[in-house]
């Protein structure tokens, strides 16, 4: 019995405070971390992460701040334009984020709204028709036989309501 619970013990797993990260880095100088390996066409190095436990030791930095160099690098092309911007919903981004998920909470129609943000508020319509490049989506209350038409414009957005 004495031997089983030594053996026991042994067999436990202990936590890990740190593991193997790949750092890859790419032909134009990016650089990705992930635990799954690099592509062929990156160079990859391990990069050891090491996470103590809160209250195991002297506090550790998050991050060295390294000097800056406002200055661009040699290597980069004055007419090279890099340009940060969002994902395009076909609407415009009429209607984005929060306003989105509420009137979809609520079963509300808003204008600028798409067909997939139509469909995840009311359901799939009852009947669907098209005339001169507009859809209209027809539904039909099942309780109170209310009729209610949602009409899209050509790009798929929400034009209007009745």
């Amino acid at each position: 019995m004495h031997c089983t619970a030594i053996f026991t013990i042994l067999l436990c797993p202990t936590p890990l405070l740190a593991s193997s990260v790949f750092r890859c880095v790419d032909d134009q100088g990016h650089i990705t971390f992930t635990r799954h390996g690099c592509t062929e066409s990156q160079q990859q190095h391990i990069q050891n992460a090491y996470n103590p436990r809160p209250g195991s030791g002297a506090a550790v930095p998050l991050a060295i701040p390294q000097p800056t160099n406002t200055s661009p690098p040699a290597s980069s092309n004055a007419s090279s334009l890099t340009i940060v911007g969002e994902q395009q919903d076909g609407c415009d981004n009429a209607v984005t984020g929060n306003a989105r998920r509420e009137a979809i909470i609520r079963k509300q129609v808003r204008a600028g709204m798409t067909r997939n943000d139509v469909e995840s508020a009311l359901g799939k319509p009852e009947r669907i028709s098209r005339r001169n490049g507009q859809t209209t989506y027809h539904y039909v209350s099942k309780h109170n036989s209310e009729r209610r038409t949602v009409s899209f414009d050509q790009n798929d957005c929400v034009a209007g309501k009745r």
